[in-house]
């Protein structure tokens, strides 16, 4: 039933969504956009390492990418690339294959089992996971890139 899509906790998740705007020097900012919904959300990212370091999103988005945003802003601080890697894929597979919920930190997302039923919905609940993990896929390419330009400096002066 869509009551329990649009549950207390999501709507109270959707009011409250922290790390909102953008940051002044992001390594890699990324949107999300569904088409379906029209929802969009818009993260900055800054690594240290493998691990988120800062984070700041803009969420125009409905309730669902509005919950999923702010739990993922909850949580997100001092997360390696591989869990958020991996939260993505749970999310996924818990929205399409009925599978089980992500755990540990990201427990709560379980919140968001209901909308397994509502396929048309899955696309604005995964917004957010996947413009982490574009702004993570952008900032490894450019760390490889600079890398392999150093290789090449190092290489051509010696």
């Amino acid at each position: 039933m869509i009551n329990d899509v649009y549950n207390a906790r999501i709507l109270s998740l959707a009011a409250d969504i922290p790390r909102i705007g953008r940051l002044a020097a992001p390594q890699a900012s990324a949107k999300a956009h569904s088409r379906l919904c029209g929802s969009t959300v818009t993260v900055d990212l800054v690594l240290d390492g493998d691990r988120v370091a800062d984070f700041a999103h803009e969420v125009r988005a409905c309730a669902l990418g509005q919950a999923s945003s702010s739990l993922m802003a909850r949580h997100v601080i001092g997360a390696s690339t591989a869990e958020l890697r991996a939260v993505r894929e749970a999310m996924w597979k818990m929205l399409r294959d009925n599978g089980p919920h992500p755990d540990g930190r990201w427990d709560e997302l379980k919140v968001l089992e209901p909308v397994r039923d509502y396929k048309a919905r899955h696309a604005s609940t995964m917004l957010t996971f996947d413009a982490v993990v574009d702004a993570i896929n952008q900032i490894e390419a450019a760390r490889a890139a600079r890398d392999q330009r150093a290789d090449e400096a190092a290489s051509a002066t010696g």
